[in-house]
């Protein structure tokens, strides 16, 4: 299992939602990040979520292309975010989708997480490649 850690920075970018959603509580945005450290990458992706009444309370789903260098490794893969504000199960759960790895990172698995310090997004991320 290898372990990645590093510094990371997002620019997330409000989106007009589907009509039919118009006032629902539910949101989109695009992701825009750049990785720095062991991940050297840029991370585009959509973002949905949904808040209600409770300011602090909410959930979001988001799907992510990262491509770029993965510990001297180059190529891309995606990441599945499903996060959870407030409530019994809060939490967040990042996962490399199954078989996306490509060029040098194909049959890569693996969890990322993130952490905010003194205002800055920070990501450790384990994986393995192959069997």
């Amino acid at each position: 299992m290898g372990k990645a850690s590093g510094e990371f920075d997002v620019a997330m970018v409000p989106q007009p939602v589907a009509e039919l959603n118009a006032g629902t509580g539910i949101g989109r945005m695009t992701l825009d990040k750049r990785y720095h450290g062991a991940l050297t990458a840029t991370g585009q992706g959509e973002f949905l979520s949904f808040h209600g009444a409770v300011p602090t309370s909410a959930v979001y789903v988001a799907i992510e292309k990262v491509e770029g260098t993965l510990d001297g490794r180059r190529g891309g893969f995606a990441l599945q975010h499903a996060g959870i504000m407030g409530g019994e199960h809060a939490g967040l759960r990042i996962v490399v989708a199954p078989d996306s790895g490509t060029g040098e990172l194909t049959g890569l698995r693996g969890t990322l997480d993130i952490r905010m310090e003194q205002g800055k997004h920070f990501y450790d991320f384990e994986y393995s490649l192959g069997e």
